[in-house]
């Protein structure tokens, strides 16, 4: 799960993307206004391509590329060498200049329809095609990658491996921008960096992968078959979009579910106000910390969140939800429920066995299990007011002989120590 944006002035990595952005569209805007539009007929076939790829943009929630039109448009106008067989001379500077003209285009049409832009994405943007631009145009042009991958059924290699090295910007960029704005609750609780840019990298085998294929397949078929080719190329990155957009939807509804049952103990009084929220909050930093990243990381706030569903089958509630006041058999039957209707949720296997596992020594159990057991006790202990943070954490490390693994509360102690997050028990 992506970080929420917070309010509040940008950090100096944003500006620095930004400002990066800004001069780089500046200076390819006053040399292509300059020297003028070498092969202008391509120039508007790729310009209404991104503009028309921003203009139907839908920033669904969970949504890596909102506009996948756009992206591969981009990357095939940079990676374009040939139209029908003969060399193109646009060069590096005009395809930055083109990119961020569509940009601005759809930017100011969105705005006349009440839509926000997002500057940061196109700052992204205007980066990664730069570089993608400055590591193909100049070797094609100078005839240095013919002579290393030939004239032949080699070449494809060139432009695939400049993809390569531009989806690795992109990550990049997207995880310093990602780090920049994330707030877990407060400021300050900034996930690693290394984490986010392995959760980046790893999405590149989502519709990362689409937009690439069909941005070198694109650029590739215009060499042949001239600028007609992008109407015909672009046809299954729609589809890719569609089902990608399908299983996001899917996913948004069964975290609304989830989300939904959690305060359902909440609202019979089994567990205090918030606690579910906190609990979940607090052990996705703490799996951050640890490292995990994309659906490890779901999967972990989704078990947060459920943890203690099982509780709707005690007859009396436990005062402040605290179940490891109860027998070991009670505890785990408790687990065990909880686990059969995280089932029946659609979450998936994963989320009801780290559930499931709530009630096991931590030796037997998942690190996500042992993750949201920690931070749940820990949130137990501050509702009891045991005595602030530093005293809930110092009882939780005299349990790290059955209870807690001493790795996962050092690492609750370290995200705690940033003061990024709200004691929990504070509501």
């Amino acid at each position: 799960m992506r970080a929420p944006y917070g309010s509040g002035p940008p950090a100096p990595a944003v500006l620095a993307v930004r400002g990066a952005a800004l001069l780089l569209a500046l200076v390819a805007l006053a040399r292509t206004s300059v020297h003028g539009i070498a092969e202008p007929g391509l120039a508007l076939v790729f310009g209404l391509l991104v503009a028309a790829g921003e203009l139907v943009r839908r920033g669904a929630a969970g949504e890596r590329e909102p506009a996948p039109f756009a992206a591969a448009g981009a990357l095939a106008y940079a990676l374009l060498g040939d139209s029908a067989g003969r060399p193109t001379t646009h060069g590096a500077l005009q395809v930055i200049a083109v990119v961020v003209a569509a940009q601005a285009l759809a930017a100011v049409a969105r705005g006349a329809c009440g839509r926000r832009a997002d500057a940061d994405r196109a700052a992204r943007r205007t980066l990664t095609v730069g570089f993608a631009a400055v590591c193909f145009q100049p070797l094609y042009a100078s005839g240095q990658a013919e002579r290393w991958f030939g004239d032949g059924p080699y070449f494809p290699l060139f432009p695939l491996t400049v993809l390569a090295l531009t989806a690795l910007c992109d990550a990049v960029l997207a995880a310093l921008l990602a780090r920049s704005a994330a707030r877990v609750e407060g400021p300050g609780a900034l996930p690693p960096y290394g984490s986010l840019l392995v959760d980046e990298v790893r999405a590149l085998a989502g519709i990362g992968t689409a937009i690439g294929a069909t941005g070198v397949v694109t650029a590739l078929g215009v060499a042949v078959a001239g600028p007609w080719a992008p109407a015909v190329l672009c046809g299954p990155l729609l589809l890719t979009q569609v089902s990608a957009r399908r299983y996001t939807a899917v996913r948004t509804t069964c975290g609304q579910t989830m989300a939904s049952l959690a305060r359902a103990t909440e609202i019979a009084g089994y567990t205090p106000p918030g606690h579910a929220r906190r609990v979940a909050a607090l052990a996705t930093a703490v799996g951050r910390e640890l490292g995990l990243t994309g659906p490890r990381l779901t999967v972990l706030e989704h078990a947060a969140l459920m943890h203690d569903i099982g509780q709707l089958s005690l007859l009396d509630p436990v005062a402040g939800g605290a179940t490891a006041r109860l027998p070991a058999a009670e505890q785990r039957r408790i687990a065990l429920l909880g686990g059969a209707v995280v089932r029946r949720t659609g979450a998936g296997p994963e989320v009801a066995a780290v559930v499931e596992q709530q009630a096991d020594p931590y030796r037997e159990q998942l690190l996500a299990a042992r993750i949201v057991r920690t931070v749940n006790a820990y949130d137990d202990l501050c509702g009891e007011s045991v005595g602030g943070p530093l005293r809930a954490l110092e009882q939780l490390r005299l349990g790290t002989g059955h209870d807690h693994q001493p790795q996962v509360v050092e690492a609750l102690g370290r995200v705690l120590a940033r003061g990024g997050l709200t004691p929990a028990g504070a509501g």
